[in-house]
């Protein structure tokens, strides 16, 4: 029997660059997450605001992996800005390992969430459902 075409999701992950740990973590977990099918909008290393418009812009939902925040803060923030002009929901993924997130960014983000999968995925979904 043929599985019914899923819907794909549109996301975009907060990057500063290929190869980082978290980032690639992040990622791993999202391609184990079993009946959720996506696409990364993101390019690591072009970072440029116009490059960053183009690849939040037909994101339905910006991850910003809150551990990079801290890390790369200037390049993280203008990720969050764009998305917040484009009006895209935030979903904010604690730093591997901890419970803290930024303020500023918890007050912004429609939900925090860790880094188990299917909390993940339920969390992309109940952005979605808020817009």
């Amino acid at each position: 029997m043929f599985q019914e075409d899923m819907k794909i999701y549109h996301l975009f992950i907060s990057h500063n660059g290929e190869g980082d740990e978290e980032y690639l973590t992040f990622i791993q977990r999202l391609i184990e997450a079993r009946d959720f099918e996506w696409e990364d909008h993101g390019i690591p290393g072009n970072n440029g605001s116009e490059d960053l418009n183009k690849q939040i812009e037909p994101a339905e939902v910006v991850i910003i992996l809150s551990g990079l925040y801290a890390r790369h803060h200037d390049l993280i923030q203008k990720q969050v800005n764009i998305a917040q002009k484009l009006g895209k929901p935030l979903v904010l993924i604690r730093p591997y390992g901890m419970e803290e997130v930024p303020g500023e960014l918890e007050k912004i983000a429609s939900g925090v969430v860790g880094w188990n999968r299917v909390c993940i995925v339920d969390r992309i979904l109940e952005a979605l459902e808020e817009e």
